[in-house]
């Protein structure tokens, strides 16, 4: 029988809105307390009775929309706020990386850094010392590990930050939506690194709004809303009651004046659409559905190339695509509002929910102007009627693609 290490049994945690903490003499205080203020009187529940357990070397994901209470759970878990109601149970020593550089002293080098933390952690020198190295190596900070990390980027405290919180072996890593600060290649790293972690014993706690990196790293996965539990289960399912019911990304979005971007490019718009010009959530498996974007363009001189990450609810890679076409590929973008849109022919998508990722590109020299992960989501459905790639069969076929081929049988003379 597997070991527990946390458990959350019906946790609550109450703000109260517009609160300041206010300093004075005890009369003040005993007024406070028998004045009816109706501003102190609005609160609101950040989380509400939240109960689940995780087991030792298990890998949880949390997810849900913004808002939803998974930073506040997480907190709760690591103690760095208290509940309001409900209990908290913890075997193990925990390590978190919640916010970028969470725990460091900006005036310390990395060095000091990562002593100080692992001390915090409860691990002698010997310990540190003896995956010091490894740290430093895998945050890529060794020509900078003996200055202060104040003068750090935010990606060098990133690096620094995760490899700390994995290689100081804690028994338990809560993780939160911290890699979206990383490049591609550190995302990689890191979410590798916290397979290695589980596969040692120890139990993660990831959350994030990749639900490819759920759907890879995470067998299970618990759903919030509204700051309670609304489903727990198997990592794949969840994500699709996720992406269905509207709690995460949809096919349509919009974006304001900062939305993904910089000076030469913003995001602006994204959709799923069908043969209609109308929005989608949904997409019969022998018809075609395109992904549409709008952006803006800033800045003349730039060649501007749209391209689209399809991946699964599996987190596999269906394909990568870009525009191809000669004027995509060589003529810069006047300043303007465009739209690109990607057609997808029908029977060639197998059934399930897909979630695009967007992005904009300069090949040469190759720059990414913007990278929107999770951008807009569909699902494909099969109708069963038997004149799709199924044919006739009716059991679970696996495969991020399924398309219609061309066969031919013929008999092969004596």
């Amino acid at each position: 029988m597997s070991e527990r290490a946390i458990l959350a049994a019906s946790v609550g945690k109450r703000y109260q809105i517009g609160e300041q903490q206010r300093y004075g003499s005890l009369r003040d205080s005993l007024q406070r307390m028998f004045r009816r203020d109706k501003r102190e009187a609005q609160t609101f529940w950040a989380l509400e009775d939240v109960s689940f357990e995780a087991n030792r070397g298990e890998v949880v994901g949390i997810i849900g929309r913004n808002g939803a209470g998974k930073s506040t759970l997480l907190k709760i878990l690591s103690r760095i706020t208290g509940p309001t109601k409900g209990r908290i149970e913890i075997r193990g020593r925990i390590g978190c990386l919640l916010e970028v550089g969470t725990g460091f002293h900006p005036e310390l080098s990395g060095r000091d850094n990562v002593f100080l933390n692992g001390a915090i952690l409860g691990m002698r020198r010997a310990e540190i010392k003896r995956h010091f190295d490894e740290i430093v190596a895998f945050a890529e900070v060794e020509k900078f590990v003996d200055t202060p990390v104040k003068h750090y980027s935010s990606g060098m405290y990133l690096r620094l930050a995760f490899a700390v919180a994995a290689y100081l072996q804690p028994e338990i890593l809560i993780v939160d939506e911290v890699l979206a600060v990383g490049d591609a290649r550190f995302q990689k790293k890191c979410l590798d690194k916290m397979e290695d972690v589980s596969r040692q014993g120890r139990t993660v706690l990831f959350v994030s709004h990749n639900m490819p990196a759920i759907t890879r790293l995470c067998p299970r996965a618990i759903l919030l809303d509204a700051g309670k539990v609304v489903a727990d289960g198997r990592a794949h399912d969840i994500v699709t009651e996720y992406l269905r019911g509207g709690l995460g990304t949809t096919a349509e979005r919009t974006w304001a004046e900062k939305g993904p971007g910089n000076e030469i490019t913003k995001l602006r718009a994204a959709r799923v659409i069908d043969e209609t010009g109308a929005t989608r959530a949904a997409i019969d498996i022998r018809k075609p559905v395109a992904v549409e974007i709008d952006y803006e363009v800033t800045a003349t001189g730039h060649v501007l190339v749209p391209n689209f990450h399809l991946f699964n609810d599996e987190g596999i890679c269906a394909f990568i695509v870009s525009d191809t076409t000669s004027e995509a590929q060589s003529l810069p973008r006047q300043p303007g509002v465009y739209r690109s849109t990607a057609w997808i022919p029908g029977n060639f998508l197998g059934e399930g929910t897909y979630i695009v990722s967007i992005a904009i590109s300069t090949m040469d020299p190759l720059a990414v102007h913007f990278y929107e992960r999770d951008a807009v989501a569909f699902h494909v459905i099969d109708s069963m009627d038997g004149d799709s790639a199924r044919g006739k069969y009716a059991g679970p076929m696996p495969g991020a693609v399924r398309p219609m081929l061309r066969w031919t049988t013929a008999p092969l003379g004596s």
